[in-house]
């Protein structure tokens, strides 16, 4: 018979055999929140591919350049872009401020908290709320702003900040790329001075790489003669769509190897990094867990969405040129970091 004291050992060192293993793995293995599928050993096979110095394939450090879309791409972007719903969030003080707002479109609608009305609002009555709540205001001003929101604001069906809700496997997959020597931009169609506030504590991305939607500024002085930057409401960059490659070229400034995105707006960037020679690697993600987050498309049979469309004909592209498609259901051993 087994003693009671031989037993606790038996049992003990099974836990630490475990957490070598585990720990082994983690070691070995940098993706360990993706399944064992081809999609994951197609990314890792390109940056061993791309780093080993002895194979025609490599590619020298300096034009390791990797870019990323946001929205879709690294975090939720249903039902609704955060920076929409911070846009939102900021009516009341702005009309706190500017009493007249209260009885003008669409910030009338937006203060009766309606969700359907809301949600029914045209583009373009939107884009006047983005004008009045993204400028007007100093950069460091809306830089205070936004750090006090997201590190109150909540996702209503999560009830995380928003910040909580970055994919670990693209996480992970970030810090695979810095590992073997990429450097990794967001580039992406919302605005450049809202994501540069949490970039690179949420990502480890700092501000001077993230290229985003940007609007003017005006350089002055305050009353004790400090020089300061006041936002705009006028558009520079549209960073969407075409807009993505033009931005890269205007801030980044070398042609990327690697792109991800999960919608039409970034065709022209997945395009743009093909283009170039030597090895490439275009990657899009698809939303098709329901259960562990959304499921919209309409490719492959999914919900049509006007929120990170993914449409039949990008993922026929996809397919003809021979990117690959992540699917979140299968590829993904899990979504988000646990709490």
């Amino acid at each position: 018979m087994v003693s009671r004291r031989a037993l606790l050992r038996q049992i003990a060192t099974g836990v630490l055999v475990l957490f070598a293993v585990a720990a082994a793995r983690a070691q070995s293995d940098p993706l360990l929140s993706w399944n064992d599928t081809v999609t994951k050993q197609a990314i890792v096979e390109f940056v061993q591919a791309t780093t080993d110095n002895t194979k025609p394939t490599f590619v020298p450090p300096e034009a390791r350049i990797a870019t990323f879309d946001q929205d879709g791409t690294l975090w939720v972007e249903h039902p609704i872009y955060s920076q929409v719903i911070y846009c939102l969030d900021r009516v009341p003080a702005l009309v706190a401020e500017k009493p007249m707002l209260k009885e003008v479109e669409p910030f009338k609608t937006i203060l009766t908290g309606d969700r359907e009305k809301i949600a029914n609002l045209p583009l373009s009555e939107l884009e006047k709320v983005l004008a009045a709540t993204l400028s007007g205001m100093s950069v460091d001003e809306f830089k205070a702003e936004v750090q006090k929101w997201i590190a109150s604001a909540k996702d209503p069906r999560w009830k995380r900040p928003y910040t909580d809700l970055a994919y670990q496997p693209m996480k992970e997959v970030l810090g695979y790329l810095r590992d073997n020597g990429y450097k990794t931009y967001i580039v992406t169609g919302g605005g450049q001075d809202f994501v540069r506030v949490y970039a690179e504590a949420v990502y480890g991305i700092p501000p001077e790489q993230v290229v985003g939607t940007a609007g003017g500024t005006s350089f002055s002085y305050d009353k004790d003669g400090k020089p300061f930057l006041t936002k705009e409401p006028k558009l520079l960059l549209n960073d969407n769509n075409a807009g993505k490659p033009e931005g890269i070229h205007l801030v980044i400034g070398r042609q990327p190897i690697i792109a991800f995105g999960n919608s039409t707006g970034d065709k022209e960037m997945l395009e743009y990094t093909e283009a170039g020679d030597g090895p490439r690697l275009s990657v899009l993600v698809l939303h098709d867990d329901a259960e562990r987050e959304y499921a919209y498309g309409p490719a492959q049979g999914l919900p049509d969405t006007k929120v990170g469309t993914f449409t039949q004909e990008l993922y026929d592209e996809a397919m003809t040129n021979g990117w690959l498609v992540i699917s979140m259901k299968n590829d993904w051993r899990k979504i988000f970091q646990e709490q």
